[in-house]
């Protein structure tokens, strides 16, 4: 099997390990800029209503989850979560986006990326970011760069921006425009399978140890 000449990067648990999910506490930090909450809700209240809203959307149902394939961005959420509940926060989205992210799930490198990642950049091999995730894009970003400031992705595409969440053709046929190059040149590293024929395939790595080891084949 020959070298890569890109390798695409899921974000979560993969790029980069976030602490254990925490609505609660985004929600608490959201709330202490707020001007306005007419109805004197608190983090725990006004998260019970985005948990329910998010069961009739089957967002993060892990029954039905692979199964969404058009994104919800938070653009869209979160000023209904706050608005229909007579809650004013005069932030822009990105910066509750920031704020609640930075307090509901910290994350810091997976163990070893930082190296690997400049191994990939040494050898010539191009790198590349694409990732379900309602989060705006640019808060995406801004926190990849914050935490792996050496990177050299050419790019981060998120469903988020781009609507087609994962296992969805599309979102790829996305990267490969995006990256000029055809499936059985690229690899992805993540948890979905990557939907191409097997003769005309981007190779799925199910996890970072398989990725090292298949680097380590080709050496």
């Amino acid at each position: 099997m020959k070298m890569p000449k890109m390798i695409l990067f899921d974000y979560g648990q993969t790029l980069i390990a976030e602490q254990e999910f925490d609505g609660v506490k985004g929600t608490a930090a959201v709330l202490q800029y707020a001007t306005k909450n007419k109805y004197n809700l608190s983090a725990e209240q006004v998260q019970e209503k985005a948990s329910a809203i998010n069961k009739e959307l089957g967002r993060f149902d892990p029954q039905k989850r692979h199964l969404v394939q058009i994104e919800v961005p938070n653009t869209m959420f979160t000023p209904y979560l706050y608005e229909s509940q007579g809650i004013e926060v005069p932030l822009s989205n990105e910066e509750i986006d920031t704020i609640f992210w930075d307090a509901a799930a910290p994350g810091k490198p997976t163990e070893g990326m930082k190296e690997f990642l400049e191994y990939l950049k040494n050898n010539g091999i191009r790198t590349g970011v694409i990732s379900n995730i309602a989060y705006a894009a640019a808060v995406v970003t801004a926190r990849i760069k914050r935490l792996l400031p050496e990177n050299a992705f050419q790019f981060i595409i998120t469903s988020s921006n781009y609507m087609f969440r994962k296992p969805n053709k599309r979102i790829f046929d996305l990267a490969l425009e995006k990256a000029e190059l055809a499936p059985e040149d690229v690899w992805y590293i993540g948890a979905i399978d990557v939907p191409y024929t097997e003769d005309n395939s981007i190779l799925t790595v199910k996890s970072w140890n398989e990725l090292k080891q298949r680097m380590e084949i080709q050496d």
